[in-house]
C-alpha cells in the first residue's frame, strides 16, 4: 500500500508511528490517474492530509515555480490553522514549498507580493478567489495550477458562497484545464450531489473512509430546573462552569453572538476560580480571536492554560486543535450533521470517541437534543435539497469577469453551465443577468451609474473603464453584513475590540452601558466610522444582537421529534422533569403524531388562542403565521397577532376561530394568499435589498466612504418601486422572489406541511391552556421583556399558566394586560424573546491567564431574532 508514497514521505510517517490509511493512498492513486476527488472521511482520520498528500509528493519530486495548488476554505481562521499544520510535515520532510494565505485579513503589502512571486501552495476563501480570479493577470497567474483542494465543501454547496465558489471553479477550468479537483467532507448527507458539485465535467470519484468511534454525547439539564421557555440557555452556566472544570479543554458551542456575550458573562459572574475562559465570534476583533486560537493551538488543561472558549460557527469547521477534552452545545442542534461537525472538535481523533455534552434551554428543546442524540447513534445526516444558483450571484460573477478582460457571451454561457448550480441555466435567465450587468435593463438603462459593460464590434463584452471594475471588486462578496462601526475604546486610536452593527450604535446615549468582547463598556461618542467606549460603565448593560438567519430545524430531526413523542417507550428517554410534562400533556389534552397536525384551541385572558404545533422550523412558522391570521380574518375570528418559534405557531384572536379548522391549512394557501401577503408585505422588498447588494445594483463600498444602511435602504426602495411599476418581469425581482421562496420563507418546507397533514388535522378544543401550549405561550410575553418591572410580569404570568395547564389553578378570566399592542404583528414578522441576567463585569482571554472585577451590574437582551451566528 505505501508503494506509490516516495521514500522521504514513508520516513515521515514512520517517525510519526502512523501508517497511511487506506484513503489517503486511494486519493493519492485517483491523483495520479487525474480524477476528481470526494473524500468523506470522520472527524480525525486525516481528510486535510489526504487532500493534500498529492500536491507534497509532485511539489516534493518537481519542485513548481509559481502556484501549484489552491485550497479554498469556507472560514478564513481554517485557512490559518491548515497553514499552521500543513507547514510541519512540509519542514520536517525538509520540502522546498512555500505555503501561505490569502484572506480579507491579508495585509496589502503581502498580496501585492504573492500575485508577483505566488507560493506553490495558496490558501484562500471564496471571496477571496472571486477577487484573483478578477486581475487582469488572472490568466497568467492561475496558469500552472494543478490542484484545487475544497474543504468543508458541504458547508459551501447549496449556499451563496458555493454558488460563488462554483463559477469560480468554472473559470478555472478555463484558465487551467490540468487542474483537478479534491473535495473533503466529514458530513454528508446527499454524496451524489456533492459529487456533482466537485466534479468538472463528471461527478468526482467518491473515497470513503472507514467510519471513526462513535461519539458519546449526553444531555445536561440545569441544576435547579428545566426552564419552560427562553432560548439562551443562561439557566445551564453553572453547570457549564462545572464541566469546564473538571476538563483541560472545552469549546462551548452556542447559536449566535448575542448568546455568546450573554453566556460569557453569566459564566464568569460565577467564575469564582477564575479559569481562563475566551470568548469567540466573527464580530470580535481579528487581533483577539488570533489569540483565542493560539492559545486553543497550545493546549488546555496547564496552571495558566485555556480551559475553554464560548464560541459561536466561528469555530464550527474543521480546524485541528487537537487538545479538545469535551464539546458543550448551548441550545438545540438544529440538525443531526450541524452536531456531528461541532462534536467532531473534541479529541480530533479517528480511533478515539469525542466527548459531547448538550445543554437545552427550554422543554422543547430537550426534545430535540434527544431527538439529535438519536439521530447521530442512528446515522441519519439531514442536508437541504438543491437550489438553483442565484441570479445575482451571477451578476456579480459577470462584472468581476470583465474586470479581468473581454470574455464572448456564447462562450461565458457555456462557461458558467460547467458551474453544477447553474447546470440548467436557461438562456434567457443568462441574457437578462448579462442585460442587468451591461445598463440595468429596460426600466433603468436611461441612468449612466447602471451602465458598466458594453460589446464592441466583434460582440465581446467589455468592462465600462477602470473605475467600474475597482468598485466591483470593493463589493465583491455574498455575505450581505448590516453596515458595521469599530469599537474603540478611548479615542480615534484606541484600541479596536471588533465590530457593532450601525443600527445598535444609533440607538446609543451618551452614558449607556452595552456588553461587547466579554466587556462592559461605557458609550462616549460615535465619531465618524467609530463607536468610542471606555470601561467603567454602570447601570443595565444591552447587548448588541447582529442580522442574519438563524438555523432553522431541519425536516429530519422534525420528524424524529415527532415520532418520538407518538412512541411511549422513546418518550421514557426524556428526563422525568420532562416526562412529567408530557403526561400531563396526555391527561389534559394529547400528543402532536408523527404525521398528523395536533391544533389546540382554547380561550384565556378574554381572547381566543389557536396553538398549532407544526414543528417545521421558525422560518416556516412565521410564514405560515402570516398566512393563517389572513384566513382567520376573513372568517371573522378577529386575530390579533402571533409568535411562532421551531416547534408550534400561537395565535390570539378576539373572536372563536372557524369550525372548519382543517380548512384553514388548505393547501391552496400557498396559492393567491401567499401572492397578496408577498406582495403586500415588506419582506420582498427587504429581500430585493440583499438582492441588489450582491448584484451589484446598489454599491455598499465606495473609496473614503460607505454608504449607511439608510442610503442603502432609500436607494433599494427607489429602484424597486420603479421596477414594479415599469419592469415586474425585471431578473432582480426574479431573484428577489426565488430567494424569498426559499430562505426567508421556506415555502418548499411548508407546502410538504400541509401536503402531509390533508385529512390528518387533530383539533383539541379545550378550556384551559395546555402543558403543551405552555412555551409558546411564553414567548408572548417575553417579546415586551424589557426591564424588572416587565421581567416580574412575565415571572408571574409563568407561575399562572403553570398552574392553569396541570389545574392547580382555574384558567383566569381578566383581560390580558401583558405583551400589549398586538394588533400591529399582522404587519411584521414576530421578533424572538428578550432575557436578563445579572452579573460581575467579565474579562475575556488575552492568552496569559484569567481575571475579572466587580461589577455588580445586569445584562439587558433586546433579543432580536435576526442575530447572527
Amino acid at each position: 500500500m505505501n508503494a506509490s508514497l516516495p521514500a522521504p514521505f514513508v520516513a515521515w510517517f514512520a517517525r510519526r508511528g502512523w501508517m497511511p490509511r487506506a484513503h489517503q493512498i486511494a486519493v493519492l492513486d485517483a491523483a495520479s490517474r487525474n480524477q476528481d476527488v470526494l473524500l468523506i472521511a470522520p472527524t480525525g482520520g486525516g481528510k486535510t492530509l489526504a487532500g493534500f498528500l498529492p500536491s507534497l509528493v509532485e511539489l516534493g519530486r518537481q519542485p513548481a515555480d509559481g502556484l501549484h495548488t489552491l485550497y479554498v476554505s469556507p472560514l478564513k481562521a481554517l485557512a490559518t490553522d491548515i497553514a499552521r499544520n500543513l507547514t510541519a510535515p512540509v519542514e520536517e520532510m525538509g520540502l522546498a514549498i512555500a505555503i501561505e494565505t490569502r484572506t480579507g485579513d491579508t495585509p496589502a503589502d503581502r498580496r501585492a507580493r504573492q500575485r508577483e512571486r505566488p507560493p506553490q501552495i495558496l490558501l484562500t476563501t471564496p471571496e477571496s478567489l472571486a477577487l484573483l480570479l478578477s486581475r487582469r493577470d488572472a490568466g497568467s497567474f492561475f496558469a500552472g495550477l494543478r490542484r484545487i483542494v475544497i474543504d468543508e465543501a458541504h458547508a459551501l454547496a447549496g449556499t451563496k458562497r458555493g454558488d460563488q465558489l462554483a463559477l469560480c471553479l468554472a473559470r478555472l477550468s478555463q484558465l487551467a484545464p490540468a487542474a483537478r479537483r479534491i473535495g473533503l467532507s466529514a458530513t454528508v448527507a446527499d454524496p451524489d450531489l456533492l459529487r456533482r458539485y466537485v466534479g468538472l465535467d463528471t461527478p468526482a470519484r467518491l473515497i470513503e473512509a472507514e467510519p471513526g468511534a462513535a461519539p458519546r454525547i449526553g444531555l445536561m439539564l440545569p441544576q435547579e430546573r428545566v426552564p419552560w421557555s427562553g432560548r439562551m440557555g443562561l439557566a445551564g452556566a453553572s453547570a457549564i462552569l462545572d464541566r469546564i472544570g473538571q476538563a483541560g479543554m472545552t469549546i462551548v458551542f452556542v447559536n449566535t453572538r448575542a448568546q455568546a456575550e450573554l453566556l460569557f458573562q453569566a459564566i464568569w459572574r460565577i467564575n469564582e476560580a477564575t479559569l481562563p475562559i475566551a470568548l469567540h465570534h466573527g464580530s470580535l476583533d481579528i487581533n483577539q480571536r488570533r489569540r483565542v486560537e493560539a492559545a486553543m493551538a497550545r493546549g488546555g488543561g496547564t496552571k495558566d492554560g485555556l480551559r475553554a472558549v464560548i464560541a459561536t460557527s466561528s469555530l464550527d469547521l474543521g480546524i485541528d486543535w487537537g487538545g479538545i477534552d469535551q464539546v458543550i452545545q448551548v441550545g438545540a442542534p438544529k440538525g443531526v450533521s450541524r452536531l456531528l461537525q461541532r462534536v467532531g472538535r473534541a479529541n480530533h481523533r479517528m480511533d478515539e470517541s469525542s466527548a459531547a455534552l448538550l445543554v437545552p434551554a427550554n422543554r422543547f428543546e430537550v426534545l430535540e437534543c434527544e431527538a439529535a442524540i438519536q439521530g447521530v447513534a442512528a446515522g441519519e445526516l439531514d442536508g437541504d435539497p438543491p437550489v438553483p444558483g442565484g441570479l445575482d450571484v451571477l451578476a456579480q460573477h459577470l462584472l468581476l469577469m470583465a474586470a479581468s478582460g473581454p470574455f464572448g457571451v456564447e462562450a461565458m454561457y457555456d462557461e458558467v453551465r460547467l458551474a453544477q448550480p447553474y447546470a440548467e441555466l436557461s438562456r434567457r435567465d443568462y441574457d437578462d443577468v448579462l442585460g442587468f450587468v451591461e445598463d440595468g435593463g429596460y426600466a433603468l438603462a436611461a441612468y449612466d451609474r447602471y451602465r458598466k459593460l458594453f460589446r464592441d464590434a466583434e460582440g465581446l463584452v467589455h468592462i465600462r473603464g477602470e473605475r467600474v471594475a475597482r468598485q466591483a471588486r470593493m463589493n465583491a462578496g455574498t455575505i450581505v453584513e448590516a453596515p458595521v462601526l469599530k469599537v474603540r475604546l478611548g479615542g480615534p486610536r484606541g484600541l479596536v475590540l471588533g465590530e457593532i452593527e450601525e443600527s445598535f450604535a444609533n440607538h446609543l446615549r451618551e452614558g449607556d452601558a452595552f456588553m461587547f468582547a466579554g466587556r462592559k463598556l461605557r458609550f462616549l461618542r460615535l465619531r465618524e466610522v467609530n463607536v468610542e467606549v471606555s470601561d467603567g460603565a454602570s447601570g443595565d448593560p444591552l447587548v448588541p444582537t447582529w442580522a442574519g438567519s438563524k438555523n432553522p430545524l431541519t425536516s429530519g430531526l422534525a420528524a424524529r421529534v415527532r415520532r418520538m413523542l407518538h412512541d411511549p417507550e422513546a418518550r421514557l428517554l426524556y428526563p422525568e422533569p420532562v416526562q412529567e410534562w408530557l403526561r400531563l400533556q396526555l391527561e389534559h389534552s394529547v400528543l402532536p403524531g408523527p404525521d398528523d397536525l395536533l391544533v389546540e384551541i382554547f380561550p384565556r385572558h378574554g381572547r381566543m388562542f389557536l396553538i398549532a404545533y407544526c414543528f417545521e422550523g421558525r422560518l416556516a412558522h412565521q410564514t405560515l403565521g402570516m398566512l393563517l391570521t389572513r384566513r382567520l380574518a376573513r372568517a371573522g375570528a378577529q386575530p390579533l397577532g402571533f409568535v411562532a418559534s421551531d416547534y408550534a405557531i400561537a395565535i390570539w384572536c378576539a373572536e372563536a376561530p372557524p369550525a372548519d379548522i382543517g380548512g384553514l391549512f388548505a393547501q391552496e394557501m400557498l396559492g393567491d394568499d401567499l401572492e397578496a401577503w408577498m406582495a403586500e408585505s415588506s419582506m420582498l422588498r427587504r429581500t430585493f435589498r440583499n438582492v441588489a447588494v450582491v448584484a451589484g445594483l446598489i454599491e455598499r463600498q465606495h473609496p473614503g466612504a460607505n454608504a449607511s444602511r439608510r442610503q442603502v435602504t432609500v436607494n433599494t426602495d427607489l429602484v424597486y418601486d420603479v421596477l414594479r411599476r415599469h419592469q415586474p418581469d425585471h431578473v432582480l425581482l426574479r431573484a428577489t422572489r426565488q430567494e424569498a421562496a426559499g430562505g426567508l420563507t421556506d415555502i418548499g418546507r411548508l407546502g410538504d406541511l400541509l401536503a402531509r397533514i390533508v385529512g390528518r388535522v387533530r383539533v383539541m378544543r379545550l378550556d384551559r391552556v395546555s402543558p403543551l401550549a405552555v412555551p409558546v405561550m411564553l414567548d408572548i410575553g417575553r417579546e415586551h421583556v424589557r426591564d424588572e418591572d416587565a421581567e416580574d410580569s412575565l415571572l408571574a404570568e409563568t407561575e399562572a399558566l403553570i398552574a392553569e395547564a396541570t389545574g392547580a389553578a382555574e384558567p383566569s378570566t381578566e383581560e390580558m394586560r401583558i405583551a400589549p399592542g398586538h394588533a400591529q404583528e399582522l404587519r411584521r414578522l414576530t421578533r424572538q424573546p428578550g432575557v436578563r441576567q445579572g452579573g460581575r463585569r467579565p474579562r475575556p482571554y488575552r492568552g496569559e491567564g484569567g481575571g475579572r472585577s466587580p461589577a455588580g451590574s445586569a445584562a439587558r437582551a433586546p433579543g432580536r431574532p435576526g442575530d447572527r451566528p
